[in-house]
């Protein structure tokens, strides 16, 4: 018997398929994931890559010699810029795509320390704009210990990545197009908190 939903590669008891809303947008992203996070049940990375059809997830440590990422990232076509806060990134808005160019979004998927060791060797990153979300953005991931109260899930941070170079999100004043990411990914933690042991959540992660 498989116990594993072929398409979210959860357990089929914590398949998160049926929360999946697929959703066009020009906006590509690209999704680098630490082999860690990969075999996480609680990794989200998988609800940006079944949500979207311009999302590609490719899975490792050291990019710099990744045939297929490199290829992309010869494209002239696209314009490129990789989700980084540091001292010289930019608040990621419609504003950073400078030309009438496509746009890409590299994120890395891991811990802070984990996605800070893959941008050191990822040397094929260093060329790309960087860009980060707004600093008061708070995240809800609620069953992983983060160091700042403003860390966000990888789907979290792709739903405003998103919000923020859609035009089409952009120019809507009401409908939230994407919505469903993040509706997705609440209800996985609902899920996980309701299979734990009673009192473990509020011991372990919870702050009053």
């Amino acid at each position: 018997m498989i116990r594993f939903c072929l398409q979210c590669l959860k357990t089929k008891k914590a398949c998160i398929c049926k929360w999946i809303t697929p959703i066009s947008t020009e906006i590509e992203l690209i999704i680098l994931q630490h082999p860690t996070e990969a075999k996480r049940p609680l990794g989200t990375a998988k609800i940006l890559s079944l949500s979207l059809a311009n999302c590609r997830t490719f899975i490792g440590e050291n990019f710099t010699e990744h045939s297929e990422l490199n290829q992309l990232l010869s494209d002239d076509n696209y314009q490129h810029q990789v989700l980084f806060l540091d001292n010289t990134s930019q608040v990621i808005s419609s504003a950073s795509n400078t030309s009438e160019k496509k746009q890409r979004v590299i994120l890395l998927d891991g811990t802070w320390k984990k996605a800070y060791k893959m941008w050191q060797l990822s040397t094929n990153l260093h060329s790309l704009h960087k860009v980060h979300l707004d600093t008061e953005l708070s995240g809800n991931y609620r069953v992983r210990k983060a160091p700042k109260d403003n860390a966000l899930s990888t789907a979290e941070a792709g739903y405003h990545v998103l919000s923020q170079l859609d035009n089409e999100s952009i120019a809507s004043e009401t409908a939230d197009k994407f919505g469903s990411i993040l509706t997705a990914f609440d209800n996985m933690i609902e899920f996980h908190i309701s299979q734990m042991p009673e009192g473990v959540y509020q011991k372990n992660y919870r702050s009053e």
